[in-house]
């Protein structure tokens, strides 16, 4: 079963962290999602509230 994609339709990339504002994955997961490996896609989401909870402090 392919996972889900964290996309909120918020789309802007921070120039300061490199990350996606609504979704904080980096341009290249994005670009990359739909052929990475469930296991990389879980990898993926298991990082995001980390780089959400780092990403908040710096606003």
């Amino acid at each position: 079963m392919s996972q889900k994609s964290p996309c909120i339709k918020v789309c802007m990339m921070d120039p300061d962290s490199g990350l996606c504002a609504g979704c904080y994955r980096t341009i290249e997961e994005i670009g990359n999602w739909s052929r990475m490996t469930d296991e990389e896609k879980e990898a993926v989401w298991r990082e995001l509230p980390q780089r959400k909870a780092g990403n908040s402090t710096n606003q």
